[in-house]
């Protein structure tokens, strides 16, 4: 856990998966072949409480589909990448635009897409319920499941060791 404290400390951006991390992974199809996604508000509070803190979050996914960016842009992430199953050079440019080292910036994965990012990003995690592949990658494991609040609790994390969180915290409850 102290490795993971450590990277949290000097984490200036998050990059998160989204099918199994900001959701719970499933894709539900109407009758009519319209896709549906669940995402859970506790976690887009904790983007927006993140990008408060000054943390950049960015989203980069291997599947294109509309309520994935209405829901990106509802939480205001700039940095948004669909259909990219080569997530590596994405997360380099994303580092390059923040102005931020591969080794100052988290991924939050749960699949072998995941990998290479995982491997080029400072700090890797991952939810409990990702791959085992995965999980022996990633410095720190959640332990909600994707979809459940585990995007909340790494922003907390990264937050709390970065000093952070009790400043956002009082925003709300003064």
């Amino acid at each position: 856990m102290t490795r993971a404290i450590n990277l949290a400390a000097k984490t200036k951006l998050l990059v998160l998966d989204c099918d199994g991390v900001l959701t719970d992974g499933g894709l539900y199809y109407d009758e009519s072949g319209l896709c549906m996604k669940r995402f859970n508000v506790q976690d887009g509070l904790g983007i927006k409480i993140a990008q408060a803190a000054g943390l950049e979050v960015a989203v980069i996914t291997g599947l294109d589909q509309k309520p994935v960016e209405r829901r990106v842009r509802e939480l205001g992430i700039k940095h948004y990448y669909p259909g990219n199953h080569e997530k590596v050079p994405l997360f380099m440019e994303i580092c390059d635009k923040v102005g931020v080292r591969a080794e100052e910036a988290a991924f939050f994965g749960d699949d072998w897409v995941d990998a290479g990012v995982m491997k080029a990003a400072g700090f890797a995690m991952a939810v409990p319920n990702a791959v085992p592949e995965i999980l022996k990658m990633a410095d720190w494991i959640s332990d909600r499941r994707g979809g459940e609040g585990a995007v909340r609790e790494a922003i907390s994390f990264i937050l709390k060791h970065r000093g952070l969180l009790d400043q956002q915290w009082k925003r709300w409850a003064d």
